[in-house]
C-alpha cells in the first residue's frame, strides 16, 4: 500500500532555498498488512546530484514482498551540500520512529538501505546519529537518528582522494573542502562500538565506484566487532540497482533476506 509523499518538514526544512520539491526532503511510504513490522529507509544514488529511479521505488517493492514496509527518500542533492542530505535521512528516521504506531512498524526495527551515493549517506546515517534532543518543540525531533541496520549496495564510504568517488564529493563537500569535513564524511573513519549490523555488497570490477570502498568498511567494522554480511561479486557495472538480469549479482536480494531474517526484520 503506497500513501502520498510525507515531507519531513512540512513547515520547510532547515537550509532550504526554495519550496520546489529539490527543497522539500520527503519520504514515500510503501506499507505493508500487519502491525509491528520493520521497516527500512531508502536512499536512492546519483552521485548526491539527483536520485536514481530504479533505485527506489523496486526496491521498496521488494522489501514489501518480505513483509517490510518501505519508505522511499527524497533527500536534498546538489546544490545542497553537507549537512542537508544527512539531515534529510537523519529526519526520515526519527519521523518513521516518531510515527510508528501510524506506520504500523516497530520502531525498534527500522534500517536504512542505499545505494552509491544513497549508500554513503547510510552509512553516515549509521555512523553519525544522535539519541535525540527532549529540549526541542517539534517532538519528531525527541527521537534517535540510530538506525537498527544498514544495507550498503556499492557504496560510496570514503571521501578520502585514493578511492573516493570525486563527484560524489564534490557535490556534498565542494571542491576544496576542509580535511575536518573529509575525514568526518569518510565512514570508514567514523565507525564505533554503536555502529549497527551492516549489509554489504559490491562488485570487483566496478569503474565507478572502487570496491575498496566496501573492503575498508567491513574492516573497520571488523575492528570494532560490528557484525557483518560482505558479498562482493567478481564482475557488474556500477548501478545494477536489483541487478534482475544480471543471473549472477542478482542473488544479492536473496542474501540480504536471508541477512534480514537473521536480523529478525523478517520471518520470509
Amino acid at each position: 500500500m503506497t500513501m502520498n509523499m510525507l515531507l519531513l518538514w512540512p513547515d520547510g526544512a532547515p537550509g532550504a532555498e526554495g519550496v520546489s520539491d529539490e527543497d522539500s526532503p520527503a519520504i514515500e511510504p510503501f506499507l505493508v498488512e500487519g502491525n509491528g513490522n520493520a521497516a527500512v529507509i531508502i536512499c536512492p544514488g546519483g552521485a548526491y546530484g539527483m536520485r536514481a529511479d530504479h533505485e527506489g521505488e523496486p526496491v521498496a517493492r521488494w522489501l514489501n514482498t518480505l513483509g517490510i514496509s518501505a519508505f522511499v527518500l527524497r533527500y536534498r542533492v546538489a546544490p545542497y551540500r553537507y549537512p542537508r542530505a544527512l539531515q534529510d535521512a537523519q529526519r526520515a528516521i526519527r519521523t518513521v520512529r516518531h510515527h510508528s504506531e501510524k506506520f504500523r512498524v516497530d520502531k525498534e526495527r527500522i534500517g536504512i538501505l542505499g545505494f552509491s551515493a544513497g549508500g554513503h549517506l547510510a552509512s553516515a546515517a549509521g555512523v553519525l546519529f544522535d539519541k535525540g534532543n527532549v529540549d526541542e518543540a517539534d517532538p519528531i525531533e525527541h527521537e534517535s537518528s540510530r538506525p537498527s541496520a544498514l544495507i550498503l549496495c556499492y557504496p560510496v564510504i570514503s571521501m578520502q582522494d585514493e578511492f573516493g568517488h570525486q563527484g560524489s564529493k564534490e557535490n556534498l563537500l565542494g571542491i576544496n573542502p576542509e580535511e575536518r569535513l573529509v575525514n568526518l564524511l569518510s565512514s570508514e573513519l567514523q565507525v564505533g562500538a554503536d555502529t549497527p549490523p551492516v549489509f554489504l555488497w559490491h562488485t570487483s570490477d566496478d569503474e565507478a565506484v572502487p570496491v575498496e570502498n566496501s573492503l575498508l568498511f567491513a574492516a573497520a567494522l571488523k575492528r570494532h566487532s560490528i557484525p557483518f554480511d560482505l558479498h562482493v561479486y567478481a564482475h557488474g557495472y556500477h548501478g545494477l540497482g536489483l541487478a534482475g538480469e544480471d543471473s549472477h549479482v542478482k542473488g544479492w536480494t536473496d542474501a540480504c533476506a536471508s541477512w534480514l531474517r537473521l536480523n529478525h526484520f523478517t520471518k520470509k
